[in-house]
């Protein structure tokens, strides 16, 4: 699967050079060019940075500084289910829409 575009760079040669030693988007960028035109993939990229554990999101790296424990994965509440919209029918035939004329 791509991960970027731009460069033609997928997932896998991400996968490579963070087994490389890559932590950062910036050092993958460094490889393969990921990340360095449009910037829609580098949430990918850091995605597949934690994934490996190269680099935790700040808010670990807080929590493990000040000794707190992992937070419980929450799982969302079903929503509940829309109500059926109401069929409506028209009584009465609806006029064409006509374009105005401006003078």
């Amino acid at each position: 699967m791509y991960v970027c575009m731009c460069h033609a760079v997928t997932e896998d040669q991400v996968k490579k050079a963070i087994d490389g030693g890559a932590n950062t988007p910036r050092q993958i960028a460094k490889g393969c060019k990921a990340g360095t035109d449009c910037g829609s993939c580098v949430r990918r990229i850091q995605a597949l940075l934690g994934e490996h554990g190269a680099r935790p999101c700040p808010t670990a790296r807080l929590a493990a500084k000040l000794g707190l424990a992992d937070p419980e994965p929450q799982t969302a509440p079903a929503a509940p289910a829309a109500p059926a919209l109401p069929v409506v029918r028209a009584t009465a035939p609806i006029a064409p829409v006509v374009p105005l004329r401006v003078a």
